[in-house]
């Protein structure tokens, strides 16, 4: 076994080198730095098995490679621990476990744990349903993760509130406008919320754009929840030519 000793003996170039190689190479790597009790490689070893990035994908491994990492206080493992058990990666779902993990990682800042503890949060799953302390971690998610996916996703939900009159007061303007921000941030559920905004104003074709780009990067419920929302639209354009749209951003056209 590579000894920690070793890998610090390293010169940047040396490490540079490692990761240049074939997926299989680096991964073969970063499981030596994770066996010598390097937390971060660690948390990116359980990634990769989770991903299938280099090895085979492995859930119930790539849990216990996050554990490893956040028994050394690694928050970005810690959080991926609540994600494993959130949705059930490798073991049962728990959603009370996967709540503590993403409280811990919320208070530690970071914008990943305040997203995911705040989500929980909304929907009253693994801990008690709390619309006003979910509001405010969305509001800090959003601010921590500014220009990353993290806090789009977050400014969606923020949207969200905003449209359901969820502790603030309805306000469809300020949902439009946060909806907007999300999807040019990246978010799929924004360029979703984005598109639906813009069907509502008759600005139809920029709108079948934005369900594009939500099919392009969509998971696999949203995209059936959305061909579903689409087809039973109140907006003609959109049972006409939105699941065309989305689905179209799914292929790659």
């Amino acid at each position: 076994m590579t000894t920690l000793a070793a890998l610090e003996a390293l010169s940047p170039e040396e490490i540079a080198a490692r990761l240049s190689g074939t997926p299989e190479e680096r991964a073969a790597f970063v499981r030596a730095c994770a066996e010598a009790g390097e937390a971060e490689a660690q948390a990116l070893y359980g990634q990769m098995l989770l991903d299938g990035n280099g090895v085979a994908k492995d859930s119930p491994a790539a849990l216990r490679w996050f554990t490893k990492a956040a028994a050394q206080h690694h928050i970005l493992g810690l959080n991926m621990v609540g994600r494993c058990y959130d949705l059930g990666w490798g073991t049962v779902p728990d959603k009370a476990r996967a709540a503590e993990c993403y409280r811990v990682a919320a208070e530690a800042g970071l914008d990943w744990g305040m997203y995911n503890y705040a989500t929980l949060l909304a929907l009253g799953d693994g801990v008690a349903e709390d619309k006003a302390a979910a509001l405010a971690w969305f509001r800090k998610a959003a601010a921590t993760g500014a220009g990353k996916l993290s806090g789009a996703k977050a400014i969606n939900f923020v949207g969200s509130f905003h449209e359901d009159g969820w502790v603030v007061a309805r306000d469809m303007v300020k949902a439009a406008k946060f909806y907007k921000r999300a999807a040019d941030g990246g978010d799929f559920r924004g360029a979703f919320n984005h598109a639906r905004m813009l069907g509502a104003a008759g600005r139809y074709d920029e709108a079948m754009d934005w369900l594009k780009r939500a099919g392009a990067n969509g998971t696999p419920a949203f995209m059936e929840k959305a061909r579903a929302w689409l087809a039973g639209s109140d907006v003609p354009a959109f049972r006409a030519r939105g699941v065309q749209a989305l689905d179209a951003g799914a292929a790659g056209c």
